[in-house]
């Protein structure tokens, strides 16, 4: 490795190359055919971590050491080293970059004696020497859930920035978010007993536009929990890509990594604790596409790609802790997208942390982070397919409505009329987004302007949506307003998406009334009680949180009765959780049944705050028992919870046959009809298949959603996996075997990496437990091809069973799938 000083004007930098052959792809880093990747540098001990990426006017690269300095790299190829020199300025520890404004903008954290903030770095003579650095705006945060990303406005006439949810939000001028945020949840929080973000309140991680002196702040969405980056599209439509609480995974309120469209006044729900919204609130936006458990890092469109269509067309997502990019494909659906994620990129520990395309045309990313080893590598097309600029597709009709519904979000106060007349029959779409915008431009205008026609309003949406518009305003003397409204509606006329908005109305009543008791509570019970349990699973969990909260005295023996009943532990955990609240309707049996739970809970398991957040239900519900039954189910409280084998209740089963594919050649096709679909979900609980995967909205994150399985696979190639779990691993799935240098191994899923040590996911039902493998004592590390899965599930089931479990899997959970009717 060569050296070179240089000097500019007295200022000494140091440029290393790096000799990297050109074209050279490492043998772990699985990539898309046709595409081809190459590492252009490997970071030095002494440079640092890298952790960001942006492109100076020249196309050169510039990025930080997480905790250190600036660096502005010229990438090498075909046989052109690498340069890469020292910015010789007091400013680094950056988590965003841009150079934009003849600047460098650089998002800065606290160190050597600065603030954490938006700084202006420039070079005032023109010497291509960065020599002045300003600091625009301190920010109240820091760590790697302090600010992050800096971009360019479509507009090219401003800037975005995000921070994580444990930076405070700055003073800002104006919001296109209404500024009426709150926790808005029934019940007494469980904080994150691992402590994580504990007293961090709403609005959360939080998108602000600025000008390019900084000096004025609009918010433009809110509600995340660490948003690294964030993304335009061609269109200007603004993307970004939230992280998952991964001590959480298990319980009811996990959610995971997730790609979200980040449209003007947006909220996405990230409440601290055990009070993070479930994605079907109204009063926030749902995900394009969940991802799964991960870490979010870098994210880029492949717009200026020299890639094919499709993958310019492409949103690349960085997950630092697996180790993967993915290139999501969006379409337009009403007035946003969906998303469909394809893994382009992968390797054991690959911490990706930030990822831009070049003016070569290439994509670019980083690794590194936490100190960990930094490495530059550029992806190319070398395929056969055209990479013609992709021609530009204009937004769909309801992307133009909703932008002109977003646009009345800024409409001054005086032109009330005019606002509720555009927006108010909007509020009838069935397209979520579109109601959405519509509402939120209501509520920037003061309530009195619209809310009697809340009153005379008799079609379902839009006394949902207004209601929700008036509980939102914490104006007292509309709660009857809202109230009555909301009494006009049928229950047996509603839909189960429309069920859940009503529930939320009342719930945001409830919460939000100085004393809700006097007319909420009665109107909660008088219309909801009767109503549970009704037969949808979502539906079921909120109506039990607000007759909880609403002290209804018949809630505890239906209650108990779906705890007993339920097919997943996020659904039992639910529950359990809304029960501790209740004073009334409990007999000794129930009292019993119930502690008997948490002796039982042994069996379930998540991530590293989930016997805490168990205990913490159980100390809850204890501490609110009366003294007398206290004592006598002293017996029931001093036991704990003891583990026991998961799959007990499958070995219990006795052997039917070792089943093979060809078992069922002749019968799959013609047998899979009038299945049996609660045996065959029933048979997806008892083979705990839940624990990893998700079905109806429920179970696990560590495997693949089951959900559209049916759409994707065949009958056969569903049996087989089952079957044969090990014949076909998904590269995102596939564990890795390590032969130590002692002669033992270890298997499993590296999800992590930790200074020196992989940390590795040994067993998928216990996702919590990570075993460290120190990178010096490894003698080989290869793929494994053994599934994570294991083999025989099927032997104690019943051909006919089998068939059940097949039919409930390719239904995706839909009772009325066509496929298992007979004509």
């Amino acid at each position: 490795m060569k050296r070179l000083l240089l000097f500019a004007l007295g200022i000494i930098a140091v440029v290393t190359f790096s000799p990297v052959a050109a074209a050279q792809t490492s043998n772990e880093i699985k990539v898309l055919a046709g595409f081809q990747i190459e590492q252009v540098y490997s970071v030095p001990k002494e440079q640092g971590s890298w952790v960001c990426l942006t492109t100076d006017p020249k196309g050169r690269l510039i990025t930080s050491d997480q905790y250190g300095k600036l660096y502005r790299i010229t990438p090498g190829r075909e046989g052109t080293p690498t340069g890469v020199e020292t910015i010789p300025v007091e400013i680094g520890f950056a988590q965003g970059l841009l150079c934009a404004f003849d600047s460098l903008y650089v998002m800065a954290h606290e160190g050597e004696g600065r603030p954490s903030g938006l700084y202006r770095v420039r070079d005032t003579n023109r010497d291509d020497v960065f020599d002045t650095v300003t600091l625009l705006r301190p920010l109240q945060g820091a760590g790697e859930h302090g600010p992050h990303a800096v971009v360019l406005a479509p507009d090219k006439k401003s800037l975005l920035i995000c921070c994580g949810n444990h930076t405070d939000l700055t003073p800002i001028q104006s919001s296109l978010v209404p500024q009426r945020w709150q926790e808005d949840q029934l019940l007494p929080r469980i904080w994150d007993p691992g402590g994580h973000a504990v007293g961090r309140m709403a609005p959360g991680g939080w998108i602000a536009r600025t000008d390019p002196d900084g000096k004025s702040f609009e918010l433009i969405s809110a509600g995340y929990r660490n948003q690294y980056d964030m993304a335009f599209d061609p269109n200007g439509e603004l993307f970004t890509y939230d992280s998952d609480m991964e001590w959480d995974i298990g319980t009811p309120w996990y959610r995971p990594t997730m790609v979200c469209h980040a449209t003007s006044g947006s909220e996405f729900g990230w409440r601290s604790g055990n009070f993070r919204w479930p994605e079907y609130y109204p009063d926030s936006l749902p995900s394009v596409i969940d991802i799964g458990p991960g870490s979010p890092t870098g994210i880029v469109f492949g717009t200026g790609a020299k890639f094919p269509e499709k993958y310019q067309r492409s949103l690349f997502i960085c997950d630092w802790s697996y180790g993967n990019i993915h290139a999501v494909h969006l379409t337009p659906k009403g007035a946003t997208f969906q998303g469909e994620a394809e893994l382009f990129c992968s390797a054991p520990a690959l911490q990706a942390a930030d990822i831009i395309i070049g003016n070569d045309g290439a994509l670019y990313f980083v690794t590194g982070g936490r100190n960990t080893s930094s490495s530059l590598y550029r992806i190319s097309y070398r395929g056969s397919e055209s990479t013609a600029p992709a021609a530009p597709v204009p937004p769909t009709e309801a992307a133009l409505l909703r932008r002109h519904l977003e646009s009345l979000q800024t409409a001054p106060r005086d032109q009330a009329s005019e606002v509720v007349a555009q927006a108010w029959p909007h509020l009838n779409s069935d397209d979520r987004w579109i109601r959405f915008a519509a509402r939120t431009a209501l509520e920037h205008q003061d309530e009195t302007n619209w809310s009697a026609k809340v009153s005379r309003e008799t079609e379902i949406w839009p006394i949902l949506e207004s209601a929700m518009g008036l509980a939102r305003t914490n104006h007292q003397p509309l709660q009857g307003v809202a109230l009555a409204a909301l009494s006009r509606l049928d229950w047996k006329k509603l839909s189960d998406v429309q069920r859940l908005h009503l529930i939320r109305d009342y719930a945001l009543l409830f919460v939000r009334s100085e004393r809700p008791q006097p007319i909420v509570v009665p109107a909660i019970l008088q219309q909801l009680s009767d109503k549970f349990p009704c037969g949808s699973a979502m539906v079921d969990r909120e109506l039990c949180r607000i007759l909880a909260a609403a002290g209804s005295p018949d809630l505890v023996p239906r209650a108990m009765k779906l705890l007993s009943a339920a097919s997943t532990q996020e659904e039992q955990i639910h529950y359990a959780a809304m029960l501790r609240v209740c004073q009334e309707g409990w007999t000794p049996e129930l009292r019993r049944a119930y502690f008997e739970w948490f002796v039982q809970s042994g069996n379930l398991a998540g991530g590293n705050s989930f016997n805490g957040f168990i205990k913490a239900i159980r100390d809850d519900a204890i501490a609110a028992l009366p003294d007398a039954d206290r004592a006598a189910l002293n017996d029931v409280l001093i036991l704990k919870a003891t583990p026991s084998d998961p799959y007990a209740e499958l070995k219990a089963r006795p052997l039917v046959k070792e089943w093979t594919v060809a078992d069922f050649v002749k019968t799959l096709q013609d047998d899979l009809v009038d299945r049996d679909f609660d045996n065959g979900k029933t048979l997806f609980t008892i083979a705990q298949c839940f624990k990893c995967h998700r079905m109806e909205g429920q179970g696990g994150y560590v495997g693949p959603d089951l959900a559209g399985v049916g759409r994707r696979y065949s009958r056969e190639e569903l049996l087989e996996s089952l079957i044969d779990p090990n014949r076909t691993i998904s590269d995102q799935y596939q564990s890795t075997r390590f032969l130590m240098k002692d002669g033992h191994t270890i298997t499993g899923r590296v999800v992590n990496l930790n200074g020196n040590d992989f940390l590795v996911q040994t067993d998928m039902l216990n996702p919590s437990i990570l075993s460290p493998v120190n990178v010096d004592q490894i003698e080989e590390r290869t793929a494994s091809k053994v599934s994570m899965m294991p083999e025989g599930m099927l032997n104690t089931l019943t051909k006919e069973e089998i068939l059940d479990l097949i039919a409930y899997m390719r239904s995706g959970g839909d009772r009325s799938f066509e496929e298992l009717k007979r004509e």
